[in-house]
């Protein structure tokens, strides 16, 4: 499939106005854009690893180590270079969590040609409200998950038995449920983009809203590592709330498309 692209002077925000002056992109071309934009996205996560590299001493006492230390939690190093190794990948984890909104930024620059005029005035907004989601699941995986978590952990078990947790996992843990829950929680925007191309539809996702609650209770089993329903419902309840917000939106999106293909039609009969 070819995209449709001006020349490289104007780029995708010239294109929405002056449409018109579009030529057809080749293969190599693509390569190039794609390449481009890869050199681009890589820059920022180098950006946000610098960040959070200035900032590591505070992202690890104050942020990553805190919950540990509220619920008594001891943690250990194991290897010899186990600290500096855990610093690198904590600035990397971060670089990336600060590099998102630009990441998808690029991701859009890239695919924008290929769009519709119309579909560019939408399309633009996604990567603000597909950051606020993710960003949504990573505070609400901090703030109400893995405390919960924690505190199961450090009060389940023997008082005679110490919970000495290697840091490194205790590391692992926070990134998994972290990276976990932010992606999850991208859940409404994904049904959007797929009801706006009229790839979903909202009585698809009724029809399997039973099914859809299995799903989430086996996704809520296998993330989090507590065996104790607490915490697995914990994760699960937004979830739910986050699939009938995706009808919702479905519906909406499912609406717009319709009203779009009416308007194409309705103009195509004109011309």
């Amino acid at each position: 499939m070819l995209f449709k692209k001006k020349n490289k002077i104007s780029e995708v925000d010239n294109i929405e106005q002056n449409p018109t002056e579009e030529k057809e992109m080749g293969f190599f071309d693509h390569l190039e854009e794609f390449r481009n934009r890869l050199i681009w996205a890589s820059l920022s996560i180098v950006g946000g690893c610098i960040v959070s590299a200035v900032f590591i001493q505070d992202i690890i006492s104050i942020v990553l180590l805190r919950p540990a230390v509220i619920y008594g939690l001891k943690l250990q190093n194991l290897k010899p270079f186990g600290q500096p190794m855990l610093y690198f990948k904590i600035i990397l984890i971060v670089g990336i969590i600060v590099a998102f909104p630009f990441i998808l930024y690029q991701l859009w620059r890239f695919i924008a040609p290929g769009l519709y005029i119309k579909e560019r005035r939408w399309a633009r907004h996604i990567t603000f409200y597909t950051t606020l989601c993710f960003m949504s699941g990573v505070a609400f995986s901090y703030f109400v998950m893995i405390p919960s978590m924690l505190k199961f952990a450090a009060s389940f078990g023997s008082k005679d038995i110490v919970n000495n947790i290697d840091v490194n996992e205790y590391l692992s843990f926070i990134s998994m449920i972290v990276l976990a829950a932010g992606l999850l929680f991208e859940m409404p925007m994904v049904v959007f983009v797929l009801s706006r191309f009229g790839m979903l539809t909202p009585g698809f996702l009724r029809k399997y809203r039973r099914h859809s609650i299995i799903v989430i209770l086996i996704l809520a089993a296998v993330i989090t590592p507590t065996p104790d329903p607490v915490s697995q419902l914990i994760f699960a309840s937004p979830l739910f709330v986050l699939y009938e917000i995706s009808i919702l939106i479905s519906k909406f999106a499912a609406n717009k498309h319709q009203r779009v293909k009416a308007e194409e039609a309705a103009e195509f009969d004109e011309k």
